[in-house]
């Protein structure tokens, strides 16, 4: 029997993967390449802890077939990490206090990158909207807001010095 192959390209790397049609982008990242940043709670894209990037767009892992993103540039809250060194967004994170259990984090921090890389001088409104799809049960909202503009500041000091 013939094996269908799907080429993912993930954090700039591309994988060729046997899958199943029905697995989901989430249950391939954690299951398959082992990226278990991004976490799978509710199922249903409504909490957004398993928020990753595909071309450009934050988008819920859980409700998306992995087999229909080939081709698509696919950035999880591992491809922040570089050189040993924590993305700005991350490091906005632990100077604000964003995180407090930490399982939002990724989706939020995913998020954020998403609404930073369209526009780089979010308004506060435009901050919650970005975010609107992921949920903290921790209500740590106030904290999550400070470091979304604390990453914005970071990167108009970045390009203010670039």
């Amino acid at each position: 029997m013939a094996k269908n192959f799907t080429r993912l390209m993930v954090n700039g790397q591309s994988y060729e993967l046997v899958l199943e049609p029905q697995w989901t982008l989430s249950f391939v990242l954690r299951n398959q390449l082992g990226l278990t940043g991004s976490k799978e709670a509710c199922g249903e894209g409504a909490c957004g802890a398993c928020t990753v990037i595909v071309d450009g767009r934050a988008v819920p892992s859980c409700m998306m077939l992995a087999i229909e993103q080939e081709g698509k540039k696919i950035e999880t809250i591992e491809g922040l990490f570089k050189q040993g060194r924590a993305h700005f967004i991350q490091e906005a994170w632990l100077e604000e206090y964003g995180a407090q259990c930490g399982f939002c984090s990724p989706g939020m921090i995913m998020s954020t990158k998403a609404l930073l890389d369209k526009n780089p001088r979010p308004t506060e409104n435009e901050i919650k909207e970005a975010l609107a799809g992921n949920i903290c049960i921790c209500s740590n909202y106030e904290h999550i807001i400070k470091s979304v503009k604390l990453a914005a500041d970071k990167l108009q000091r970045r390009h203010k010095y670039a």
